[in-house]
């Protein structure tokens, strides 16, 4: 069977037990503080274990795209060394919501346990004789008792030497440290020979990390929910949760030793081995390169097409750090020197058409991301090779000194006397740590081009900083969740701020949470007005008041958390089971509405004008300005913004009323021509926003304006590049765009009176330009002058000290260009230098360091010198070794770098 052909066996099959199919869910995690990607199938269904959603369907099955490279789940370094670790992979699933009004419909550990082994010996043809299953065998500690049912279930179909226990770690699973939990059962297949399998048997094997004897399908029997104080509460309905690696699966019944070999990947590593000219097979380096490029772009392409874009911080960083790993191993091992990794797209959009739709549909935009992507980091990855070789080429002195500014010396606590041994030939690790992270080199990088020049990598200190940045990621976002409190028990909470902005409801729970140090409380309404921040439009505020109207708590935000609206509070009513008026600030949302509207009406002027490739990429509403990032590959021109202006002002005074319709059918309101968003996960029912059925139609959850009248006016402010592919504009509207065009005005009359009431305004500016550029040519002329003076003057005054010609002088000049100008030439003038300036340029102290090559060569470093001398006037700076500069606040302290001057040479 081929890949496609297995993963739609699994479909048939569980069709006809009555499954509904559901799409994947985005890669990238909305509406949920706890995660940044999709890590398993049953992230999309999180509100439905949680009972925060109402159950529409009881049993789903699909394939889920996942991502494990951050947090708990982190399989990044294993990708590409092993045969079955992946960065992104499809997590083939079978759900039953138990659902307490209906447990007919639903099923558990019976059906789950026969339909996996039907699925497995029957339609996929596994031979029973190699399947091996797991049951959880209890837990004293947590007083769980051993899942006698599972075992007796297995019985029926498995002899009971391959049914195995397992501990709490391999057959317990939890959602989180709080939440829904439950034993699970895991099904291995034994993958060896027959000869493997006559020397050691397969049952000692299971979960022992043994490459050819791999876990495939685990059901995990949701019964209990974790509380706050670690106790385990039964929960009201009991859930099947299943998950099928699919790629080991494919392996599996291709009979491949690796999930490399299957074609899920072969297709692409064949394209790489021949386009770097280098076969598949040859040699375990280049292999693994290869695996890694074949199995990374995977995950490159679908979170990028899933709306989250490489950056410096959180999902961003994340991938752009798969990506730099990717190029990384083509650069080092494939001797792919230029962007590559981008061609690689194309095959992937292909190989997942008609499951993954996502990616073809974006091909173009992803594909350009990534070739961005490669350029820049190739240039980064460069720079990081040449700082390593400059390390190399420093004496150990010098070495030395690097090594004390980091404090690693005092931190190890080394005698003098051995600190020049311990750094003889061995990289010091916080070095190695700064080209991992700003570099983007893997240690193993590192120690490979150590290795080269036989030397090696001080890994203790390497650990150490990374712990640190880890622990100081981990306290910066440190959440700490209480269990919910039930107020009024069986409640369901209903957004109803479409159509009120205020309402009498009651509070269903409420909960404290602690973050950076603040204590917050959570509070979930029955009916809410407030709109909870989601597709880019931030969360309202207003008022929780009493029924007297005469106390109340402000609402500081509102979140969505696995479909439930969170309330923020500082703090908490004082009778928590009465009435209360939930009052949103009405200013606000009217303000929000306003740009959120207009920011509809901007991205159907954006495809008029610049094309239909335009796609929303990201934005932010609120009651100040609009922020929409979209994909366009050029800088939008003062003559396209101008049109597009144009075009939303004119839909504006049109006054175009809304059109809102609830509760479309996805597939009615996609054939109907309207825009829906890469990256959003939409139900099967969706709500649709029109502004003339010709020109602006969108599926959007978000509140908007009665007609566009409203909006007043929308003005541009500001235009600029996000990233490769994606340019963002700014915008404001109604009072901040009027605003606005009263301070152009004031400006304007400001202008006028400075320049005498003139009448051509671009004239008089033009001529007081050109007089500037007048002034400032005499300026350059004369301080040049002034340089040439001065430097027949100094040069006049050097002093000899052990064999060194030294200047040092406080220079009066009010350009640092000219001081440097000034120190150049006299490095020209003047062997063996050691040159000092001290400067006072616009009332800030300074310092220039300019040293003869000769002394750089004897280990002298004028960076080293002008930061020690910087602590003088209270600064710091550097430079190069033989030239350095530094700045200060503390004017008193110059006289004291002269005097110090000397000291470095009189040594």
């Amino acid at each position: 069977m081929t890949a496609k052909e297995i993963r739609q066996a699994f479909f048939n099959f569980f069709e006809s037990k009555q499954h509904h199919i559901v799409p994947s869910a985005p890669i990238v995690v909305k509406n949920d503080p706890t995660l940044m990607f999709t890590n398993a199938g049953m992230n999309q269904f999180k509100d439905l274990f949680l009972g925060e959603a109402t159950i529409k369907y009881s049993r789903v099955a699909d394939t889920q795209r996942c991502l494990r490279v951050s947090g708990k789940h982190n399989d990044l370094e294993e990708v590409g060394i092993d045969t079955y670790h992946h960065t992104m992979f499809e997590m083939l699933g079978n759900w039953s919501f138990g659902d307490p009004a209906n447990p007919e419909s639903g099923y558990f550990k019976k059906e789950a346990i026969a339909w996996s082994w039907e699925l497995l010996t029957e339609v996929y043809k596994i031979p029973k004789d190699k399947i091996y299953v797991t049951y959880f065998e209890g837990d004293e500690k947590e007083g769980l008792e051993k899942d006698q049912e599972a075992f007796d279930f297995w019985k029926q179909y498995v002899d009971e030497s391959h049914i195995l226990p397992g501990n709490k770690k391999d057959n317990f699973w939890e959602m989180g440290e709080t939440g829904p939990c439950g034993p699970c059962s895991e099904i291995h297949v034994d993958c060896r020979t027959d000869e493997e399998k006559t020397l050691v048997s397969g049952a000692t094997l299971v979960n022992a990390d043994h490459p050819q004897v791999i876990e495939v399908w685990n059901n995990v029997f949701m019964q209990f929910n974790r509380l706050k104080d670690g106790s385990l509460k039964s929960l009201p309905a009991k859930h099947v949760d299943t998950g099928m690696g699919f790629e080991r699966l494919v392996r599996v019944l291709q009979g491949k030793s690796s999930n490399y070999d299957t074609d899920i990947f072969q297709p692409m590593i064949q394209f790489i081995a021949e386009k770097s000219g280098i076969k598949y097979g040859a040699d375990e380096k280049t292999d693994i390169a290869m695996r890694v490029m074949a199995d990374h772009i995977r995950a490159i392409s679908f979170v990028i097409a899933d709306g989250q874009l490489p950056s410096n911080n959180k999902a961003g960083y994340v991938i752009r750090r798969i990506l730099r790993r990717a190029v990384r191993y083509a650069y080092t091992f494939l001797n792919f020197k230029e962007p590559f990794l981008n061609e690689l797209v194309p095959k992937l959009a292909e190989q997942f058409k008609d499951v993954f739709d996502e990616l073809s549909a974006q091909q173009d935009f992803v594909q350009k991301v990534v070739l961005e992507e490669e350029v820049s980091f190739l240039k980064t990855l460069r720079l990081g090779i040449s700082r390593f070789n400059t390390y190399m080429d420093l004496s150990n002195d010098q070495r030395l000194t690097i090594n004390d500014e980091d404090n690693t010396l005092e931190h190890f606590g080394i005698k003098d006397i051995y600190q020049k041994e311990r750094f003889n030939n061995i990289i010091n690790g916080n070095f190695a740590f700064e080209l991992s992270d700003t570099f983007g080199f893997p240690i193993d990088l590192t120690e490979l081009m150590a290795r080269e020049k036989g030397w090696s990598v001080d890994l203790v200190a390497y650990e150490q900083a990374l712990k640190k940045q880890k622990d100081d990621s981990r306290a910066a976002t440190a959440i700490d969740t209480g269990d919910w409190v039930i107020v009024n028990a069986d409640e369901q909470s209903e957004f109803v701020g479409y159509d009120d902005l205020e309402i009498e409801t009651e509070i269903i729970k409420f909960r404290q949470v602690k973050a950076k140090g603040k204590e917050q409380y959570q509070i979930v309404l029955r009916q809410t007005p407030f709109y909870a921040e989601s597709g880019g439009q931030v969360g309202d505020t207003g008022r929780l008041e009493d029924h007297s109207r005469q106390f109340w708590v402000d609402i500081t935000d509102t979140k969505k958390e696995n479909g439930l609206t969170v309330h923020f509070s500082d703090t908490l009513p004082d009778n928590l089971e009465s009435k209360f008026w939930a009052v949103v600030d009405e200013d606000k949302r009217i303000l929000t509405e306003d740009n959120h509207s207009a920011t509809h009406l901007l991205h159907a002027a954006m495809k008029q004008v610049l094309g239909k490739h335009v796609n929303q990429k990201g934005s932010l509403v609120n009651a100040d300005y609009l922020r929409f990032d979209f994909s366009h590959f050029a800088k939008v021109t003062d003559e396209e913004l101008a049109q597009i202006e144009v075009i939303v002002n004119q839909k504006i005074r049109e006054n175009i009323k809304l059109k809102e319709q609830r509760n479309v059918p996805y597939q009615d309101a996609i054939e109907s021509g309207v825009t829906a968003l890469f990256g959003e996960k939409y139900g099967d029912f969706v709500r649709m926003i029109t502004f003339d059925d010709h020109f602006s139609k969108e599926l959007c959850g978000g509140t908007h304006v009665k007609a566009t009248g409203q909006i007043g006016s929308f003005k541009i402010i500001a235009e600029s590049a996000v990233a490769a592919g994606v340019r963002r504009v700014e915008a404001i509207t109604a009072d901040k765009a009027e605003q606005y065009f009263l301070d152009q005005r004031k400006q304007l009359g400001h202008l006028k009176s400075l320049l005498n009431g003139s009448k051509d305004l671009l004239a008089s500016v033009q001529a007081l330009l050109d007089e500037n550029a007048k002034l400032k040519k005499e300026i350059e002329k004369s301080t040049l002058e002034r340089v040439d003076v001065l430097k027949h003057e100094i040069v006049h005054h050097v002093r000899g000290i052990n064999g060194v010609n030294l200047i040092a002088k406080h220079i009066d000049l009010q350009s640092a260009d000219a001081v440097k100008n000034l120190a150049f030439s006299l490095k020209d003038m003047v062997d063996n230098l050691f040159l000092v300036f001290t400067t006072e340029i616009d009332a800030k102290p300074g310092i220039t360091v300019m040293l003869s090559e000769s002394l750089v060569k004897n280990g002298m470093n004028a960076s080293n010198i002008v930061r020690e001398l910087g602590k003088e006037i209270q600064g710091g700076g550097g430079g190069q070794p033989f030239y350095a500069t530094a700045g200060g606040k503390n004017s008193a302290g110059l006289k004291v770098v002269l005097e110090k001057a000397e000291g470095f040479i009189s040594q």
